[in-house]
């Protein structure tokens, strides 16, 4: 189903930030909403819940932010808006990646750090006339992958990497149901990573889902 595998390992991280991506083969990133925001279709702080391929939680994702300053920006700049967010690994109880999304009105951007501000990469949004396309870079700029949106298919992006013709793995958002979407607006994401073996790529990959969910699913 997918190419040969591919390992974009360059230089060490922290292993505590990377332990969790090693094993499994698929995550799935479900959104959490609260019942206000059900109620009164306001989107407050994104909050994610993460699961394993037996369907084990394993992550905790909390955009955040409290106070007049977030809710200002979140009323007006809605999917544009800045924000930091952590994950938090469930089994050991602490936080292994920080997630900053800068301000930009066009080529959206997502950084990724180890708690102590260590840069592990970025997704990088980049300009096509019609599908979406995105980069994702090592902590010097380098392209490790490419998220490669077909117009068909709104709700997938292809995972390549330099040097392989066939897609290594694929990020998809999921159908969760007529009443959840209707009436929740929550989404829900799988990331399959196939031939990506590095713990590296895959955290970035498994970030990227956080970006792709706010610029493109998110209604304000």
């Amino acid at each position: 189903m997918y190419a040969a595998r591919v390992d974009n390992s360059l230089v060490p991280a922290p292993a505590a930030a990377l332990a969790p991506f090693v094993r499994p083969t698929r995550l799935s990133v479900r959104q959490r909403k609260r019942w206000l925001e059900i109620l009164t279709s306001f989107d407050a702080r994104n909050t994610y819940a993460v699961y394993d391929d037996a369907g084990n939680p394993v992550f905790n994702v909390q955009e955040q932010g409290k106070g007049f300053g977030s809710l200002i920006k979140r009323l007006f700049l809605a999917a544009y808006r800045p924000f930091r967010s952590n994950v938090e690994d469930l089994a050991g109880g602490h936080q292994i990646l920080a997630l900053r999304r800068p301000f930009r009105f066009m080529f959206h951007r997502l950084e990724v750090s180890t708690p102590d501000g260590r840069l592990l990469g970025a997704l990088q949004k980049r300009w096509t006339w019609f599908r979406r396309k995105y980069t994702v870079e090592g902590p010097a700029g380098e392209e490790l992958a490419t998220l490669f949106g077909p117009f068909w298919r709104p709700w997938t992006f292809k995972i390549l990497v330099p040097g392989q013709a066939q897609e290594v793995g694929l990020i998809q958002k999921k159908w969760s149901g007529l009443g959840k979407e209707m009436f929740t607006q929550a989404d829900n994401f799988w990331i399959e990573f196939g031939a990506v073996t590095d713990p590296r790529l895959r955290a970035l990959l498994f970030s990227a889902t956080v970006l792709i969910d706010v610029v493109h699913f998110e209604r304000g």
